[in-house]
């Protein structure tokens, strides 16, 4: 079986960076959880660091965390669904909004169960995500001031995630101030302005960050050590605490052009081989992993020799030219992955998760 390790020493390594950061810049932080898919081996071992904060956009991964520790603050960070209201207000503390209507069905539903929810407004500012619209939110806001059992601790904006628009200083004043007119007009304390995600890390580092933003979402910095602003990784983090191994279950040298009528594959695609290559052979090597457990696309093997021959529903053909490293079936092959690569992986209940401490 394909597995995945999850290297705690370098995960501590990089909270303790980001957790350095944001206290010598005094903003609040919540570890963004979604990556892990719910695991609660791995869900433990973030609660361990001592983060009192954690986002996700799964109900059932809240359960879980609320499970492993009833203290931890969980955020719910994406506009609810109507059938799921009722788990929400049960297993987050804090969700994103931005429907009245969903934030009225959070209201009464926080009252049949006693409790004050906690929300967040996002507001559109260019990603064309979710967000109420600038022209809005004042009307917005006052109606949601007067919902029971609704506590509203603070106004948020998303970029960079649909379309890659850029996190700026112009657009996160613009965030501030919408938060200063609020409490000008509504004589209201809102405690929070969460403008920022991994991808705002660098207006950190280079001082361009508004003083009121004080906010963060963060999880590809923290599990990938990268910098979402440019694509680039951070010198002073770790980026390898996901690694991905698969076992070659077969290795032969076999032809390099099929034979035979060629159609589709199972993904539908359609291949030429160049001509030239007929009679030719490579070795090739099949792995215990295949596209119900990873986009091809977003995992690259260690070993730079190694070459993707293609892939179907359960296996991944390599091809290993002459086979110089002397691969042999039962070998694991090591990858390297990005942010969705490891979101597949860790959403297959096929692939086993391992912890390295």
């Amino acid at each position: 079986m394909a597995f995945i390790e999850f290297h705690t020493r370098k995960l501590k390594h990089n909270f303790n960076y980001l957790e350095n950061l944001f206290r010598s810049n005094d903003i609040k932080w919540a570890i963004v959880s979604k990556l892990l898919c719910g695991e609660r081996s791995y869900l433990e071992e973030i609660i361990n660091l001592g983060i009192k904060k954690i986002c996700d956009s799964r109900v059932t991964n809240l359960k879980v965390i609320k499970s492993i520790d009833k203290d931890i603050e969980t955020i719910y960070i994406k506009p609810p669904a109507k059938r799921s209201i009722k788990s929400i207000v049960k297993y987050a503390d804090v969700s994103f909004n931005t429907e009245y209507y969903t934030i009225k069905l959070l209201s009464e539903e926080a009252r049949r169960q006693n409790r004050i929810h906690k929300i967040m407004i996002i507001i559109e500012t260019g990603e064309l995500r979710e967000g109420v619209l600038a022209e809005n939110f004042l009307d917005f806001y006052e109606k949601v001031f007067e919902l029971p059992n609704i506590e509203v601790t603070g106004i948020g904006t998303n970029l960079s995630c649909l379309y890659g628009v850029l996190p700026n200083r112009d657009k996160l004043i613009q965030l501030s101030l919408y938060k200063q007119l609020i409490e000008a007009k509504f004589n209201k304390n809102i405690p929070f302005v969460s403008g920022g995600s991994s991808v705002t890390i660098p207006l950190i580092l280079n001082n361009t960050l508004p003083a009121g933003i004080n906010h963060f979402r963060v999880g590809e910095t923290l599990f990938l050590g990268t910098n979402v602003y440019d694509g680039s990784r951070y010198k002073n983090m770790e980026n390898d605490i996901f690694r991905l191994f698969a076992e070659i279950i077969e290795l032969s040298e076999k032809p390099m052009v099929p034979d035979g009528e060629m159609g589709t594959n199972v993904e539908g695609q359609e291949f030429t081989f160049d001509e030239k290559d007929i009679g030719k052979t490579t070795c090739r090597g099949i792995l215990d992993l295949g596209l119900l457990d990873v986009d091809e696309h977003h995992i690259w093997p260690k070993d730079k020799s190694i070459k993707f021959a293609g892939a179907s529903s359960d296996m991944i053909v390599i091809d290993l030219g002459k086979n110089s490293k002397k691969y042999r079936v039962g070998d694991l092959i090591e990858f390297r992955l990005d942010y969705l690569g490891i979101l597949r992986i860790m959403s297959s209940r096929y692939i086993e998760k391992k912890i390295v401490r």
